[in-house]
């Protein structure tokens, strides 16, 4: 019985100091980027970024504001397409064989709705978006020592099934912030392959800090796009209409 009550009280002990480690690291990471009460007080966010993909650089506008709307258009080849365009109710982006607007499917918008609250970021007050957070230890990555945080959120519905919704991020054991994001594909092409965000060059924006430089690829893969934000706006002012769907007016005949 003594050897049973023991080994409950070391798994008790276990949770709580795991638990107590991962909001350690989440609150040292808000106090060295600005802090939690300056990013609550963020309305919106908008991005001026360069992306190299084989070699082209391509131009891309994201915006991201408190409440879940959201836009990202870029330059391809003289024309403008938009991607992952959210104005509270509809998801919608360009087809890049028609030029047109379509909305997403119903599975795809319902799922972005469950991350409406992110905004400005996933971490800050995760226990009342009702996500949970575990310390796994640290983890080298890319040469860089590093403490490994488990982030669940809220399932996502894939193929009519509730999924998991699970990422892993790498904090910098030096400066608290994250360097690398983890997740597994769970549809399209790259199902079950793991997809890893880099993030680094952090520079400071009317006082809060922010990656400057991501690459997106594969874990263990070579390459990856590149991501160059070359600007961060706080609070900008955007005209409402660049979130909502272009509908197609047929004009009247005689």
């Amino acid at each position: 019985m003594k050897k049973i009550t023991l080994l409950v009280l070391v798994i008790c002990a276990s949770f709580t100091i795991n638990g107590q480690t991962a909001d350690e690291v989440l609150d040292t990471y808000f106090e060295n980027i600005g802090g939690k009460e300056n990013f609550k007080k963020l309305d919106g966010i908008k991005l001026t970024i360069s992306i190299n993909q084989g070699g082209m650089q391509i131009p891309v506008e994201v915006i991201r504001l408190k409440g879940g709307k959201q836009f990202t258009s870029y330059d391809l080849q003289g024309k403008t397409l938009y991607q992952g365009v959210f104005d509270g109710e509809t998801l919608w982006g360009s087809n890049q064989m028609t030029m047109k607007a379509e909305k997403s499917p119903a599975e795809d918008t319902a799922n972005h709705k469950l991350t409406v609250k992110d905004f400005p970021d996933p971490f800050l007050d995760y226990k009342e978006k009702g996500y949970d957070v575990v310390y796994e230890g640290k983890e080298t990555i890319d040469g860089t020592e590093t403490f490994k945080i488990k982030l669940t959120q809220t399932p996502k519905t894939i193929d009519e099934k509730k999924v998991d919704h699970i990422s892993f991020y790498f904090f910098d054991t030096e400066n608290y912030v994250p360097i690398a994001m983890q997740q597994e594909i769970l549809s399209g092409p790259g199902k079950g392959m793991v997809s890893q965000v880099t993030f680094s060059d952090y520079q400071e924006v009317d006082g809060l800090y922010f990656a400057h430089s991501m690459t997106m690829g594969a874990k263990g893969q070579p390459g990856g796009m590149v991501m160059t934000i070359s600007k961060v706006e706080l609070n900008p002012t955007v005209e409402e209409s660049v979130f909502t769907f272009p509908e197609e007016i047929t004009e009247k005949k005689e």
